[in-house]
């Protein structure tokens, strides 16, 4: 009972972060840059000052469906972003930008999560039914479940290397915006509580990946 209490909670709060970025990023979208530049010039400009040029910007179809991909260099940002001349459309655009920089900088958190790709996409491939076969064979066959668990755990430590990852890009779009004029001293904090929003949704991520490998350690223990 504690646990389903404990999942309806994360489950809460995963929604309520969910929520909040998209109404952060709605209300600051109507906020304007000091120099009402677009998030694909604030990027180009971030890239250039980090004399990074290898990465290529485009557009992705979607709503905050921005990403970085470090296997193609490539700056993915959503209609919103691209187009928009918004403090939230910087913030966004400076974040991935921020990725960018990690991978040019060979950080180590940004390798180390590209390292676990592999074998998360492993896992996710085969944890569910490891884990179902587990439960249902777990009296003659308990080290079924165990490898279930381990394929997930590896999830788990993806999520939590992502924790400090997309941190680290928010301080470097902060301060790069900030040093950059793109926000004002009226404006900047806006640009801070956006990526602050979204940060939360990673930590709940990773609050609900260590509750479910929790609940399945727990299975595991109390059927064996």
């Amino acid at each position: 009972m504690n646990m389903w209490i404990l999942f309806g909670a994360i489950m809460l709060v995963s929604y309520i972060a969910s929520k909040s970025v998209e109404s952060r990023f709605k209300k600051y979208s109507d906020i304007p840059t000091e120099g009402g530049l677009s998030g694909r010039e604030v990027a180009e400009m971030m890239l250039r000052d980090h004399d990074i040029h290898n990465v290529t910007i485009r557009v992705v179809q979607g709503t905050l469906t921005d990403h970085y991909n470090p296997t193609d260099r490539t700056l993915n940002l959503s209609p919103e972003v691209y187009n928009g001349r918004s403090v939230a459309a910087a913030a966004v655009a400076a974040h991935e930008c921020g990725h960018a920089v990690q991978h040019a900088r060979a950080y180590v958190w940004l390798r180390l999560r590209s390292a676990l790709v592999p074998l998360v996409s492993f896992s996710n491939r085969w944890v569910s039914w490891v884990l179902l076969a587990g439960m249902l064979l777990i009296k003659v066959f308990p080290s079924l479940m165990l490898v279930g668990i381990m394929l997930f755990a590896a999830t788990v430590l993806f999520s939590l290397v992502t924790l400090p990852v997309e941190i680290d890009a928010s301080r470097r779009a902060l301060a790069w915006i900030e040093k950059r004029n793109i926000t004002s001293r009226q404006t900047h904090p806006y640009a801070c509580s956006a990526l602050r929003a979204a940060a939360y949704t990673y930590v709940a991520a990773a609050l609900t990946s260590l509750a479910t490998l929790a609940y399945y350690v727990m299975i595991y223990l109390d059927r064996r």
